[in-house]
């Protein structure tokens, strides 16, 4: 399956964004999705997660109470919307899925298989 995130840019703290994470090439209904983010010189890290069919989601403390994940299996797309940003929301963000088959839904990024592009959010304090 291939990822593209898009949605990242620019956005003064206290302010919001959502990402997109379009997925093509295979059953999306058949994947836990998730997103991670990187800043240079750091491993990535998890933010949150979500069950195949939405059901389930699971988010890093640092994200919980401002990012909302949310899937729409008709349209393949995965969201990442977030709010009450901070400078240190400053990342690349990642979205990744893996197979129910294979996988359980979790923060492991060891347990994605398929990863996007990355897009870049940038907040200014």
């Amino acid at each position: 399956v291939q990822l593209q995130a898009s949605g990242g840019g620019l956005v003064q703290a206290g302010g919001s964004l959502r990402l997109s994470c379009a997925a093509s090439g295979g059953t999306f209904g058949l994947y836990h999705m998730g997103w991670f983010r990187q800043v240079p010189g750091k491993e990535r890290e998890f933010v949150g997660a979500i069950s195949w069919d939405g059901g389930i989601t699971m988010y890093a403390d640092s994200a919980k109470g401002r990012f909302t994940i949310s899937r729409d299996n008709a349209k393949n797309t995965v969201y990442l919307q977030m709010n009450s940003l901070k400078f240190e929301d400053t990342a690349v963000y990642y979205c990744a899925a893996g197979s129910v088959y294979t996988r359980r839904l979790t923060a492991d990024r060891l347990e994605y298989d398929y990863w996007g592009q990355g897009t870049q959010v940038t907040v200014s304090s």
